[in-house]
Parts: structure tokens; C-alpha cells; sequence
């Protein structure tokens, strides 16, 4: 497996960082070992472009937590032993399969998972999700084979299932011949119990020793107290041997099947090692995002200068409750940074997490910070810290220190980051602060970036008066005799010692003889000190005043926004309520308008139905009225005197039994009949039926149907317009004026309904299909009206 790239960083450093228990928590967070051994592998380097990539990696995985954090990592199995055996041509056991299957499951839900449609942006988390390969065939293959309990499946093969129930079949014919030998009263009293054993893949039943002879078959073991003999009896001897060969077929099928499935896996062995390796990185980043939860860290900005900018650090390895939040910067002002103060003030602790952080950093992994920490890249970082609590004290002598910073010095140069703590202690204190000024003056001309702890007040004057090289100090109240563990930079320390002991109860004549016996170089020093001190305390004073307004200020602010927002959100929610208000009568007022037209619409149609119904009665009425006029016309009067001869085209003549005159247009047939045109009717009648009208005209009544008749034809129109009227309104105008058309003799009606929706038109000319005076019905002509008129020839 390929591991994550690490420099020739100083191991001697990062261990004295303590990088190794901030890994140990990292491989903690780890799902599986693949992931372990990443973690474990991790290290600093110095390529810019890729430490950026691995920062926004861990950043998204952060992010993909923040919305699901439940990630599907379970089944990343390190199954290189597995791959590495197929590759060679090996055959798995059913149990590596079923690892092998959890890979290939894990492979494809993270996949699914990573790639689907999401409503943040993870490119690099989707790019890796990419590489992974879906192996469908081989995971199917291996699910159809291997059981989740990892036995071969009987379904494996046809052979395999003919085989086991074959084995089945055995074993219940050798079970019922033991059966039936130990349930047999002749049988159980040579035998120790009633039951059927196994002994070699053979069953056998145990017997008493003294009855060896009854039980004739072949001894396969015996107790240990030598009183049970495990016979296997005759009657199954064949049926075991049968057995014992079924089972070597089964070993022989299922070997077979394990054998194909393997060279089956073994052409997906490259698929298979990628997706380790993409499944091993994806949790090694799950298990950074993490470790970034955890302590509350943030994706440093990194830069290609070599700068130090914390905000607020916070060491990882210190209780959360009681570390104070580091702000430090170097590279900017100055690269040297000496930092002065008394002990256990915090000096020790700000090297570490200045030096643990450049480590995380350059390693991809977020740093427990304040936003707007950025991180410059080092290609080395050297340490000389004698911590007691960590190191013996034999190592804490001139001679360890000076070893190891001989080292540093010649390995250091300007793209290094070197801490020193006690820098030039356990020596002469004159000769130490002359040699620790000399150290720092050549890292210096190096370009070296260096942070350094001292009490010699000669190192604070040395930084004072150089360029590029900036004092700082652990602040320390002396009110309580307690450090507070801030940094100061730009003030140098004290150490305190006369404050200190004057407050414990030194007699004032010991610490005012103490005072006069430092030099007067180092007592304007410690006046120097002194007045920086009391600026820097009314400068913080001034500072923390203005702070105090500007925040007053600021809350102020913020409670007047929000009134304001309360205020618009007021305004806001009375005018939404009040068009909520509106909104709703509108709804309620249509809901009403709709009951109140459903209703007038049924009761229309209810008096419509009515009105129907009445039309249909006196329809029939006046149908039963005409049948009996027609009966009584039919039977009136005969034609009076001879049948009419020598009729002409146009002769007008006398139809008794339609009381009605009537114009001949065809001359009489061979049969005595002539055609005639009464009004616009055209019959055919027999000659004995008429009679000429200037002998009838007298006789002529003015009543009767063919006075209807003639009505009609002088009144009815051949065109129907019931545009604007609905289906209900128009259908029985449409079947009243048919009725009148077709009294009248029209042969051609014009029924105008108009295009509208269309709906009126069908439901008329549905109608029309049924009706009985229609014979036909198409669409009006350009001319006569389009789709918008009905055209109804009548029969």
C-alpha cells in the first residue's frame, strides 16, 4: 500500500513535539486498520500545493459530517493477503470470501454515498469517491457461492446439490438402522446409552465393554476408563463407506467452486488493491475530520512565505479547561522571537504549540485555533527543549543542550523553523548569555526563523537593540505570585526575584542590599523593563477601556438592529396575517359563489328535467291528438264523383284525405298512380284518392292537419342559432325544432351552435346520431359557416 510522503524531518523533533500522541489520537479515530496504518505512516512535508489539497480533503470531510454524519465506513477490510493469494493462483477459503465481500460492499456504498446529488460542494471527496470500482459481477458471484455464515452454498452447483442430498439421504438410512439397533430391548442392555455418535466421520453407537462380542462391527474408540467401546455395527459399515465417499465428493465439488471463484477474483486484482487504497485514504480523511471535531480546529491558510500567524492556539494535548489560547506571530516584523519570563510562566508550552502546530499543519490536519491562523511551509524543524517533566534531568545539563544545538546549527538554514528553550543555561550565567547571543546572531544571518526562551536580561537588550529580532514575555501577576501564561510580545520579562521575595516576607533592608548589588547596566535594564511594563499595563488599561465602549457600543447596536428586525418582522407578520385575512375570506367567498352556483345549477337542472319531462308528455299528447285526427282524416271523405283522366304536369287537384290541395308533377303510371307536391311534401297517390280541385274547392276545410301542415311550411326557418345557450338548455330547442322541420318538409336544416369549446357542438351532434328524423350530418362549408354550424339533411 502506498503511504502518505514524509520528509527527512528531524525525528528527534517531532518526537520531542510530541507529534507521535497526536497521531495515536488520530489512529483512534480510524475506522479500520487501513486507515491505522495511514495514520500511523503520517508525517510533515513541505510541497505547498499538495499539503493544501490534503487541508481542504480533511475541511470537507468535516463538512460532509456536519450534514450526515452517519458515513458508511463499516467493511473496509485489509484483504491484501487475500488479493496477494488469488494473484499467485491460490484458492480462498469461504470465510476470506466473505471478507472480500465486505470490501467490495464497502467500495460501492461509499461510492453511492460520495457521488450522490448533495446540497454542499465536496470535489475532492467526490474525485476519490470516482476512483473507486464498482465490481458487481464479482460481488454477485461471491453472494450466489459463499453463505453469510461462510459455508459454500448447496445451490453452489448442480453437482454440490445432488451431492448433499445424496449425503442427506445416507444419513437418515444409517440413523434409522441405529435407531432401530439401540431402541431394540434385545440391543440396550449391551449398550452404556441410547444414542448415536460420531467417531472418525463414522457413526457409531457406544457398548459396554463386556458385550464387545454381541455387537458385531468394527471399534472406532473407546473411553477413557476402557468400560465404552464405539462400535461401528455391520449393518452400516457399507452405508458409512458410502457416506465417506459422498463427503469426499463434496470436499472435491466445493474445492472445485472455490478454485473457479478464485480465478474469478484474480482478474480483478488491480481493481481490488485501488480500491484499498481509495477505501484506506477516504477513512484516513473521516478520521482527520474527526479529530478536527474534536478539538474544535479550523484549515489554517497556508502560505509560501515562511510566517507564523496563530490565533488563539490551543494545545491538543493539553485539558481543554485549563490551557490558555496562544496569538503569536513570526516572520512578518521580525524572524527571531526571545521570549523572557519566570518559570512555569508558559515559555515551555508556547515553543511546543508553535512547533506541534507547523507539524499538523504541513501533515493536512487542522489546528485547534481561532479562524485566520495561517501557517508558513518549513522543511525542518529543530527543537532543543528540556522539559523536565518529560526528560531526566541528566539531560537537561550544558553538555546535552550543547550537543544538540552543534546539530541544529549545522543543519539549519533559512527554511527552518528552530526552537530553543533555556537557550545557554547550566553554565556561567555571563559566558551562557555571551554564547546564547552568539547563537542567535548566526541563526540570524541564516535567516533562520527562531523562537527562544531565556532569563538572561543580556538577550533582552541583545533583542531590543537588533533588527528582525522582537522580545516577548509570559505576563505574571505579581498580586498572586502566579503566571497567567499570556504572551507579551514586544515586552521583555522579569524575573521578578525582589518582588517575589519581598512579597513572601523578606526583610526590606535584604531586598533593598540585594538591589544595590546589580550592576547599573542591569538595573537600567530592569528600569527599562519596568516602564515598558507599566506602558504596556496603560496601554492594555486604554485598550480594554476602549474595548469595553466598542463592545457597549456594539451590543447597543446589535439591540437596536434587532429591534428594528422585531419591528419589520411585526410589520411584516400583521401585513401577511392580514393578507392571510384576505386571502382566506376570497377562498371562503369562492367556496360560497361555487355552493351557491351548484346549487342554482341543480335546481336548473331539476327544472329542466321537469321541463323535459312536461315537453315529452304533451309531445305524446299531441302525438296520440294527431294519430286520432290523422285516423279521422284517413277514414273522412271519399274522393266524389270519376277518377280524375288525362292528368297534366301542373294540374292542381283535391286530396280528401289530407284535406289539402295538392299539384300533380308526374303524370299517372301504369298503375294508377301520380305523383303530386302538397305544400313541400312530395306523395304518391292513387287516382281513385283525388279529385280535381275546381269541383272541391267549396269542400275544403281550413282546419285539420293539413292546415298544421301548412302552417308550418310557411313559418319555420331552415337555420337553428342557439349560440350562448349550454348542452342543457339546447338540446330540447334543438329536438322541438327538428320535430317542426320535419313537419314542414324541409330536407335540409342549418343548426348554428358556434366554435367555442367545442363542447356544445358534440353534445349536439351525439344527439343528432340518434335522432329519427336525421338521415344525415356534416360540417358547414367555408361559406355556410365552418365548424361552427351543423349541417342535418333530414329523411
Amino acid at each position: 500500500m502506498t503511504h502518505l510522503r514524509v520528509e527527512d524531518m528531524n525525528e528527534f523533533t517531532i518526537k520531542k513535539l510530541e507529534f507521535d500522541k497526536i497521531k495515536a489520537k488520530l489512529i483512534n479515530e480510524c475506522s479500520s486498520s487501513l486507515g491505522k496504518e495511514l495514520a500511523e505512516n503520517l508525517g510533515p512535508i513541505s510541497d505547498k500545493e499538495q499539503i493544501q489539497v490534503w487541508q481542504k480533503e480533511t475541511s470537507e470531510g468535516v463538512l460532509i459530517r456536519r450534514f450526515e454524519p452517519q458515513i458508511p465506513l463499516g467493511g473496509i477490510i485489509d484483504i491484501r493477503s487475500q488479493i496477494r493469494k488469488a494473484e499467485i493462483g491460490g484458492i480462498l477459503e469461504p470465510e476470506e470470501f466473505l471478507k472480500v465481500l465486505d470490501t467490495l460492499a464497502a467500495a460501492r456504498k461509499l461510492k453511492n454515498f460520495l457521488t450522490n446529488k448533495k446540497q454542499y460542494s465536496c470535489p475532492r471527496m467526490e474525485w476519490w469517491a470516482q476512483q473507486l470500482y464498482i465490481l458487481t459481477p464479482l460481488e454477485d458471484e461471491i453472494e450466489s457461492k459463499i453463505s453469510p455464515e461462510g459455508a459454500v452454498k448447496d445451490d453452489a452447483s448442480p453437482a454440490l446439490l445432488t451431492i448433499r442430498k445424496k449425503i442427506i439421504i445416507i444419513q437418515n438410512r444409517i440413523k434409522e438402522k441405529l435407531d432401530s439397533l439401540i431402541k431394540s430391548e434385545h440391543s440396550q442392555k449391551y449398550l452404556q446409552d441410547a444414542i448415536v455418535t460420531i467417531r472418525q466421520d463414522r457413526y457409531v453407537v457406544p457398548v459396554k465393554q463386556e458385550y464387545r462380542s454381541q455387537v458385531p462391527g468394527i471399534i472406532h474408540d473407546q473411553s477413557a476408563s476402557g468400560a465404552t467401546l464405539f462400535i461401528e455395527p455391520m449393518a452400516v459399515v457399507e452405508l458409512n463407506n458410502d457416506l465417506r465417499k459422498a463427503y469426499n465428493d463434496e470436499r472435491d465439488e466445493v474445492l472445485k467452486i472455490l478454485s473457479e471463484l478464485s480465478s474469478k477474483m484474480a482478474q480483478f486484482t488491480e481493481e481490488l488493491k485501488n480500491n484499498l487504497e481509495v477505501l484506506a485514504r477516504i477513512d484516513f480523511i473521516f478520521a482527520k475530520a474527526r479529530f478536527s471535531e474534536k478539538y474544535n480546529a479550523v484549515e489554517p491558510v497556508i502560505l509560501s512565505e515562511r510566517k507564523i500567524e496563530i490565533q488563539k492556539g490551543r494545545h491538543p494535548l493539553i485539558d481543554p479547561k485549563k490551557v490558555v489560547p496562544l496569538t503569536i506571530s513570526l516572520g512578518e516584523d521580525f524572524d527571531l522571537l526571545v521570549i523572557t519570563g519566570p518559570n512555569t510562566g508558559g515559555k515551555t508550552v508556547t515553543l511546543k504549540t508553535v512547533g506541534l502546530f507547523v507539524l499538523m499543519a504541513q501533515s493536512g490536519l487542522h489546528v485547534p485555533a481561532e479562524p485566520g491562523t495561517k501557517m508558513g511551509i518549513f522543511k525542518n524543524v529543530f527543537a532543543d527543549i528540556g522539559d523536565e517533566q518529560s526528560i531526566e534531568q541528566s539531560l537537561s545539563t550544558f553538555s546535552s543542550h550543547m550537543t544538540n544545538i552543534v546539530r541544529i546549527l549545522n543543519e539549519a538554514d533559512d527554511t527552518s523553523l528552530v526552537l530553543l528553550d533555556e537557550l545557554g543555561a547550566g553554565t556561567d550565567p555571563s559566558e551562557g548569555a555571551a554564547l546564547a547571543i552568539a547563537i542567535l546572531d548566526f541563526l540570524k544571518k541564516r535567516r533562520t526563523r527562531l523562537i527562544a526562551t531565556t532569563h538572561y536580561s543580556e538577550l533582552k537588550t541583545y533583542a531590543f537593540n537588533e533588527p528582525r529580532i522582537q522580545n516577548a514575555s509570559v505576563e505574571f501577576d505579581i498580586n498572586t505570585l502566579r503566571p497567567t501564561y499570556r504572551l507579551l510580545i514586544g515586552v521583555p520579562g522579569k524575573s521578578n526575584a525582589f518582588e517575589i521575595a519581598a512579597k513572601l516576607g523578606l526583610k526590606e533592608e535584604i531586598v533593598t542590599h540585594a538591589r544595590s548589588l546589580i550592576s547599573k547596566e542591569e538595573q537600567n535594564v530592569a528600569d527599562l523593563i519596568q516602564s515598558l511594563e507599566a506602558n504596556r499595563l496603560a496601554s492594555e488599561q486604554s485598550k480594554e477601556e476602549a474595548e469595553k465602549i466598542l463592545k457597549e457600543i456594539e451590543e447597543r447596536l446589535k439591540a437596536i438592529e434587532e429591534q428594528e428586525a422585531r419591528i419589520k418582522a411585526t410589520a411584516e407578520g400583521k401585513i401577511r396575517k392580514a393578507e392571510e385575512l384576505a386571502l382566506q375570506i376570497i377562498k371562503d367567498a369562492r367556496k360560497e359563489s361555487e355552493a351557491i352556483i351548484k346549487e342554482i345549477r341543480q335546481l336548473a337542472k331539476e327544472e329542466l328535467l321537469k321541463a323535459e319531462q312536461r315537453a315529452l308528455e304533451l309531445k305524446k299528447e299531441l302525438e296520440s291528438k294527431e294519430d286520432k285526427l290523422t285516423a279521422k282524416v284517413i277514414k273522412g271523405p271519399k274522393p266524389r264523383g270519376p277518377k280524375p283522366r288525362n292528368l297534366k304536369v301542373g294540374q292542381e287537384v283535391f286530396i280528401p284525405k289530407l284535406n289539402q290541395n295538392a299539384t300533380v308533377i308526374s303524370e299517372p303510371n301504369s298503375n294508377e298512380e301520380v305523383q303530386v307536391q302538397a305544400g313541400i311534401l312530395k306523395i304518391t297517390v292513387k287516382l281513385d284518392e283525388i279529385q280535381l280541385a275546381e269541383e272541391s274547392k267549396r269542400e275544403a276545410v281550413k282546419t285539420g292537419v293539413g292546415r298544421i301542415v301548412s302552417a308550418k311550411s310557411e313559418t319555420i326557418k331552415n337555420e337553428l342559432d342557439f349560440r350562448g345557450l349550454n348542452v342543457e338548455e339546447a338540446m330540447p330547442l334543438v329536438d322541438k325544432y327538428l320535430d317542426d322541420a320535419y313537419l314542414s318538409g324541409l330536407s335540409q336544416v342549418y343548426l348554428i351552435h358556434g366554435k367555442g369549446t367545442g363542447v356544445l357542438r358534440s353534445s349536439i351532434r351525439e344527439m343528432l346520431k340518434k335522432h329519427p328524423h336525421v338521415k344525415s350530418i356534416r360540417s358547414g362549408d367555408y361559406n355556410e359557416g365552418g365548424t361552427g354550424v351543423t349541417v342535418v339533411e333530414l329523411k
